[in-house]
């Protein structure tokens, strides 16, 4: 269904293919690990925040090999009550290990809002500019 969104707007309007970003966070930033693996050739770079991942029933290893080709900055907060910071860890160590670009800053002070500084980075958004599809 959310590709069918993204295609959608895609054709409605003047988007540029080869620069669409995914991001969310919480429970979107584990949408964005599951979207981006499902669809990896439609993303041009993922930046998921603190989101988490379900083992034992969750293939995160099979999303981390899905994203190999994708590049990947994470973001955690080292004191989130909510996610655990190894399931970022996780997923980042995966994606290299299958050979992917994948990064994880964590912002050691930082509880379960890690996104509000990760929005207000300026580096982010030119780090998203400087990856195409």
């Amino acid at each position: 269904m959310l590709l069918a969104i993204v295609e959608q707007v895609s054709t409605s309007y003047a988007i540029d293919r080869r620069r669409v970003y995914l991001t969310g966070l919480s429970m979107g930033g584990l949408g964005t690990w599951v979207l981006g693996a499902a669809a990896p050739e439609r993303f041009a770079a993922l930046a998921p925040i603190c989101g988490p991942l379900r083992p034992p029933t969750d293939d995160w290893e099979a999303r981390a090999r899905a994203l190999a080709h994708t590049p990947v900055w994470a973001f955690h907060g080292g004191m989130d009550p909510v996610v655990p910071l190894a399931d970022s860890e996780r997923m980042v160590a995966a994606i290299q290990q299958a050979g992917g670009d994948a990064r994880l800053t964590v912002y050691p002070e930082a509880d379960h809002d890690s996104w509000t500084v990760t929005y207000a980075n300026p580096e982010l958004y030119a780090w998203f500019l400087r990856h195409r599809r």
